[in-house]
């Protein structure tokens, strides 16, 4: 049975218990992984401050550090390569990584993360596949795709009953709301699809981490990528990767306490949400 607990802001919560987690203990038993997802809400600034900070705090501890970004396909990985290396402007790099068609989010909401790295000389990895791939598995299936159209991708493990009633639960039946319940045939084409982008992440996860680029690959990717560990964490476990952690953003007074429901590791507590940024100030932000 679930149960609230106070969540005092800037503490760290264990969901399963409602226990306070000691921080510095966390980041470290963190930088001994392989892999840290840090889930994300795509429009809420204070959770990409927060997926900074964790950067941040986990590079100090685990120098070979990489930071895996959903929003990328793997095919821009050079232009990822030379705003590391500092090649292009912010203005520049934007255009070059086709942010407003890949992604189209507001890019102040990723500059932090992106100069910060940069700054560091953290690698950035290209983590997604072509969208058009995500929506033809989803239409015709795996085995209908020929291998040199699956962008170096294999084949997602199956999804467990757990994850399809997630999937379901955060949508509403997926895309349109047809099915009528997690095990609708009518629901399949969704999961088909979400698995593609769970198998995505952890394909270029795997690629990275077997090729030597870093020894701890932290994972900008959506919630519902990761939450309950039924997304990319099951492809990861399916490809060998198993020392694999979840973190989850919270901006509520209270958090809902799951015993029997591992939603991550640990949650953090945000501040509330600011207000947009004026579109002169956002201009300002992303012509560096």
């Amino acid at each position: 049975m679930s149960f609230s607990v106070p969540h005092p802001r800037g503490t760290w919560c264990d969901p399963t218990t409602g226990q306070a987690l000691d921080g510095r203990r966390l980041m470290e038993g963190l930088s001994r992984q392989q892999v840290v997802l840090l889930g994300e809400t795509h429009d809420v600034a204070e959770i990409h401050r927060w997926q900074a900070h964790v950067v941040s705090v986990l590079h100090h501890l685990q120098p070979r550090l990489a930071v895996g970004l959903e929003m990328i396909p793997r095919r821009l990985q050079p232009a990822l390569d030379d705003w590391i290396e500092g090649r292009l402007t912010t203005a520049a790099f934007l255009v070059a990584i086709d942010w407003e068609r890949v992604w189209g989010f507001p890019a102040e909401l990723y500059l932090p993360i992106f100069h910060l790295c940069r700054q560091n000389r953290i690698p950035l990895l290209a983590l997604n596949c072509e969208r058009p791939l995500v929506s033809r598995v989803g239409r015709e299936g795996w085995d209908a795709i020929p291998e040199a159209e699956r962008d170096g991708l294999t084949p997602a493990a199956p999804a467990t009953a757990a994850y399809r009633r997630h999937l379901f639960d955060l949508t509403g039946g997926g895309a349109g709301g047809r099915a009528q319940g997690p095990d609708d045939p009518a629901f399949d084409r969704f999961v088909r699809a979400q698995q593609t982008w769970d198998r995505a992440f952890a394909c270029n996860i795997a690629r990275a981490l077997e090729g030597g680029r870093a020894d701890l690959v932290v994972g900008i990717i959506g919630r519902g990528h990761c939450d309950y560990f039924g997304g990319t964490p099951h492809q990861l476990a399916d490809l060998g990767i198993t020392a694999v952690s979840v973190l989850a953003p919270n901006q509520d007074e209270t958090l809902r306490i799951e015993p029997d429901r591992k939603l991550a590791d640990a949650v953090f507590r945000l501040d509330q949400p600011d207000p947009p940024l004026p579109r002169r100030m956002r201009a300002r932000l992303v012509a560096g």
